[in-house]
């Protein structure tokens, strides 16, 4: 019998109710004191809660990891309670949802960040382009590199991160490895100038995912650690080159960890996914290369064909809160609005057109 993306999926302990996720999107709304969650943001992800899987929005491990401005940290413990408030919500409907573990690294910019404290990298390289800040766009600066003990630091926040989670009542974690931020910054070569034990060749380069991975799984379970990866996606000025050999040697190190998940937001090397999908033992979650298109329902298909496990849908679940059910109805959709892919519209869309 063809498996289906409505079928249910054992992921971390948990029977998912489909293969549905809803992807990870920044949204910009932790307005609460200290970078913490609001009520808007408990609405927002219940009303997504019969997603099989809600992945948030990337979560700081520690103050300096912050690269945008109003997103939620999971380092204090007033943190910790708001985001209780957010679990629950998502459980009381039904969902489950992992807090995915974000560090931006050198994308960011100093006026974001508490007095005296500068964006970190693998190296003191400044990537090309701008970010977003309450005063409008800045150049990215040149980051403070991360001495040793900085670094064995910064793996310590993200376990701490992951246990805070944990006691916040997130089902598990997902270590974000992808799109430019720190993770990303240490396997990419024109990035990571480093010539140590964390630099160098891939087996070098991928040293500071692992540990971080290894660290999570040791803090929550490695059952209940996911591990994001963008392959080739020079977002935030990444230049990869030896794709082969970096994700080679990063996967074959995290699947010895017996992590939950490898989630692949992939480029446009389908042949590179399947080499992925046949080398990890583990559940596979694809957000599948549609550009410029958003992920939609003819992506269903590669549940059936096994090419992943679960597909996650990014943009189509901000206008379709109850995405599984119009994906099972064939539809209607509500177009997307990009306006509202960062932050934007404060209802959410609670009240998106009803589907019939």
């Amino acid at each position: 019998m063809t498996t289906t993306a409505f079928d249910p999926f054992e992921l971390g302990g948990k029977k998912l109710a489909n293969r549905i996720a809803m992807a990870p999107m920044t949204r910009s709304r932790a307005y609460g004191p200290g970078a913490t969650p609001t009520e808007a943001m408990a609405d927002y992800y219940a009303q997504r809660a019969s997603a099989g899987l809600i992945v948030t929005e990337g979560v700081q491990p520690s103050v300096v990891g912050q690269g945008y401005p109003d997103t939620p940290g999971l380092h204090s413990a007033e943190q910790v309670v708001a985001w209780r408030t957010v679990t629950e919500a998502v459980h009381r409907a039904g969902g489950t949802i992992y807090a995915q573990l974000m560090h931006t690294g050198r994308v960011g910019h100093p006026s974001l960040l508490p007095d005296g404290l500068l964006p970190v990298g693998p190296s003191a390289v400044a990537a090309k382009g701008q970010v977003f800040t309450h005063e409008g766009p800045k150049d990215f600066v040149t980051p403070q590199e991360l001495t040793e003990a900085a670094i064995e630091r910064t793996i310590a926040d993200f376990a701490r991160a992951a246990r805070n989670a944990v006691a916040a009542g997130f089902d598990g974690v997902e270590v974000h490895g992808a799109n430019g931020y720190l993770i990303h910054q240490f396997l990419a070569p024109n990035a990571n100038l480093r010539t140590d034990g964390w630099g160098g060749s891939a087996e070098g380069r991928v040293r500071f995912g692992v540990e971080v991975a290894t660290a999570v799984a040791d803090a929550v379970g490695a059952e209940k650690v996911g591990f994001r990866i963008s392959p080739g996606n020079p977002f935030n000025d990444i230049a990869e080159t030896d794709l082969e050999e970096t994700y080679g040697a990063l996967t074959e190190k995290l699947a010895a960890l017996g992590l939950g998940y490898l989630h692949v937001m992939e480029g446009p090397h389908r042949d590179l996914t399947h080499r992925l999908r046949k080398n990890w033992s583990g559940a596979f979650v694809l957000n599948p290369f549609t550009h410029p298109d958003v992920t939609g329902p003819e992506s269903l298909t590669l549940v059936e064909d096994g090419t992943a496990d679960v597909i996650a849908f990014g943009a189509l679940f901000l206008a379709n809160p109850d995405l599984p059910r119009r994906l099972a109805a064939g539809g209607p959709y509500n177009t997307p609005d990009p306006a509202t892919f960062y932050g934007g519209d404060e209802r959410g869309y609670t009240d998106y057109p009803a589907l019939p």
